[in-house]
């Protein structure tokens, strides 16, 4: 049961989904916004510790601004809100056998590999 009047929990998970999604958006705004502006002021290891704090920002402001388009109320959805945005990005680390980087490389090879299947060059 949903947490909102006519919000499903299925309508919850895919709004978090979304929300993720922009997330990911943001971050990467974020990172090309800070290693074109900040690192030549500041130097890259300074500017990565700045951009985990104004990345933390970006991610609250986020999460702030969607929650209710979300429609999670309660802390067991909040939390499971949470869970499914943790669980995602866990995917990406290959040292706990997370594989997402083997998917992103075989997404940036695609073209190349799709070509070579079809006979082009």
């Amino acid at each position: 049961m949903g947490d909102v009047q006519g919000i499903s929990d299925q309508r919850i998970f895919v709004r978090s989904l979304v929300v993720w999604l922009l997330l990911i958006v943001a971050e990467i705004v974020h990172g090309v916004l800070r290693a074109i502006l900040l690192v030549p002021m500041v130097g890259e290891f300074r500017s990565n510790q700045i951009g985990v704090f104004t990345g933390s920002a970006i991610i609250v402001l986020i999460a702030f601004f969607t929650l209710r388009w979300i429609g999670a109320t309660r802390k067991r959805s909040l939390f499971l809100v949470g869970s499914i945005w943790e669980r995602l990005v866990a995917d990406y680390n290959v040292v706990e056998g997370g594989l997402m980087p083997l998917g992103l490389l075989v997404l940036f090879f695609s073209p190349v590999i799709a070509s070579r299947l079809s006979g082009g060059r």
